[in-house]
């Protein structure tokens, strides 16, 4: 009982850690992306909405590897935990590539001439949102959490391919997405001041990340202790 409190204040410690520097680095990546960084010589000061897509984005990617990576886990163990961890991070994912999804069309109003676009990218990173929705529609509606833990890891796996495609899909095809211009082969094509901001940003966001999955996961293991509570008094 007492490594269990211990473990409960140790994580409740983790949490707020991870909270307070999670909106140090959002005011920093704020300051950094609209005040510290110059305007785009080409798009202007719309382009400054980069320091929130391209973050967004990233983390994204962090967020469905993390589900790929605990749902093997998961099949190969059967550990809760684990599964708690890819449930959690794909209820992460789903949310900031939908920001960035909004993000960019937000972007692409002004310097493409239109909200939406049937683009490689697009149309891949929109397939990517439909399949973890799915993912987790499909926890929701199967009956039995062991079976719904278990199609649901087959199906992070699955949809955790489609990443790679979308990152490859300005190489592949032709789009009117832009290059990448951070996980790219060679040198960075982002000048530096504008490197400063676009790291502190993905540096906040990560953090951001992390302490909503910190915080999701407790939040999973309470409703864990509350069913063994139940089944207990129900004995």
């Amino acid at each position: 009982a007492k490594s269990e409190v211990r473990g409960a204040m140790i994580g409740r410690g983790v949490e707020r850690a991870l909270g307070i520097l999670a909106v140090i680095g959002l005011v920093a990546g704020l300051y950094t992306g609209f005040l510290y960084a110059p305007p785009d010589a080409v798009q202007g000061e719309v382009q400054r909405i980069m320091y929130l897509h391209v973050p967004l984005i990233l983390v994204s990617y962090l967020a469905f590897f993390v589900v790929f990576v605990t749902s093997i886990l998961y099949l190969a163990r059967r550990c809760e935990r684990h599964d708690a961890i890819a449930h959690s991070s794909a209820e992460i994912g789903v949310l900031f590539t939908a920001l960035a999804i909004a993000a960019g069309s937000i972007w692409g109003r002004p310097t493409w001439g239109t909200w939406w676009t049937w683009d490689a990218r697009l149309t891949t990173t929109t397939i990517l949102l439909l399949i973890f929705i799915g993912y987790l529609m499909l926890r929701a509606l199967v009956d039995d959490p062991s079976r719904g833990a278990t199609f649901s890891a087959v199906l992070g796996i699955i949809g955790f391919l489609d990443v790679p495609i979308i990152h490859m899909s300005v190489v592949w095809w032709r789009t009117l997405h832009q290059p990448a211009s951070v996980l790219r082969p060679g040198p960075s094509t982002v000048a530096p001041d504008m490197q400063v901001a676009l790291y502190t940003n993905l540096a906040a966001f990560v953090l951001l990340y992390a302490y909503f999955l910190v915080k999701r996961v407790r939040l999973e293991e309470a409703r864990w202790e509350l069913s063994r509570l139940r089944m207990e008094g129900a004995a």
